[in-house]
């Protein structure tokens, strides 16, 4: 079912602003303390509607909009703070929303140009150590931090690899028509190695899973919502006020959803044995990458580079 909601334009990137258009430090905001590193993040763009009990962050990511080293860093940060914030003060948070600052992308995926010097110094350690910070970003994700909440993914934009793999952590994501999804990796002799075969092939099964990355595919935000991939599906340019809705729909239902939720992760679990097992078959895999596969692999981040315009690190 389509949700029909006026249309609402993003603050400039320039500016912080809460989700409710208020300044990024409104009344009620945690102050100093653990907050203060929560909502002074580099990659990171992160407000409290008090009101409403959510925590909007958006990526605001030096260069190509893809998970950098540094940006794992901001990540685990992130959640570290939400915790320390959060942890003692029961209603105060019932959601969070993860979206990007970037125009239209979600997220590309893992950092290739690091996967691509790391594969040429046959740096194994490295590749791990990236793909271990990744999974248990997602791993906590998945778990709702512990915390009695909901989190929701907002796409906008193209979400592709590790970027399409994140979204399959949250309990809910909200995509916007025109959005992209896939897992491109078969391109250059790799596949997603941080948690598509785990979440996919319990949400969908594991010959379709199987099938979805073998192929190496796109799909719409339209085939993502009809295998039940995204949950609420917008207009262009109306994700934020249909998050919005969304959450004011559902608060009054928010214990029985975020209940349904960790016993669904009792009768599915995922563990983080599990997700590390595939991060080391990832990584002898891309050491045995010929010299073609990591070509395709430059030439992809070139294109990144050129097509989207991207932002300098200061």
């Amino acid at each position: 079912m389509t949700m029909s909601v006026p249309r609402v334009a993003l603050p400039p990137p320039a500016v912080q602003k809460s989700a409710t258009g208020a300044p990024s430090q409104p009344q009620g905001q945690p102050q100093p303390g653990p907050a203060k590193d929560l909502f002074n993040l580099r990659q990171l763009e992160v407000t409290l509607d008090s009101h409403a009990a959510t925590l909007w962050t958006f990526m605001r990511p030096f260069g190509r909009p893809s998970y950098n080293p540094s940006m794992l860093l901001d990540f685990h940060a992130w959640q570290d703070g939400i915790v320390e914030t959060f942890g003692d003060s029961e209603g105060a948070l019932r959601y969070i929303v993860l979206g990007s600052r970037f125009p239209r992308v979600f997220c590309l995926g893992g950092d290739l140009s690091h996967f691509a010097d790391r594969i040429v110094q046959r740096d194994r350690e490295a590749l791990v150590r990236y793909g271990k910070s990744c999974v248990r970003i997602l791993h906590r994700n998945m778990r709702g931090l512990d915390l009695p909440i909901v989190t929701i993914g907002l796409v906008q934009g193209d979400a592709l690899g590790g970027g399409f793999e994140s979204l399959l952590s949250f309990n809910v994501v909200v995509a916007e028509k025109g959005s992209k999804f896939g897992l491109p990796e078969t391109v250059f002799g790799l596949f997603p190695g941080m948690g598509a075969h785990c979440f996919l092939t319990r949400r969908l099964g594991a010959a379709q899973a199987e099938r979805m990355i073998l192929s190496g595919g796109i799909y719409t935000a339209e085939e993502m919502y009809q295998m039940g991939i995204v949950h609420v599906l917008t207009e262009p340019g109306e994700g934020v006020v249909a998050v919005k809705e969304y959450i004011a729909a559902h608060t009054r239902r928010h214990k029985g959803h975020q209940a349904i939720y960790r016993a669904s992760r009792t009768v599915n679990p995922i563990t983080l044995q599990e997700l590390d097992s595939i991060v080391e078959i990832w990584a002898d895999t891309a050491l045995q990458l010929r010299e073609q596969d990591l070509k395709v692999m430059r030439r992809l981040v070139a294109a990144q580079d050129r097509l989207l315009g991207v932002p300098t690190e200061k």
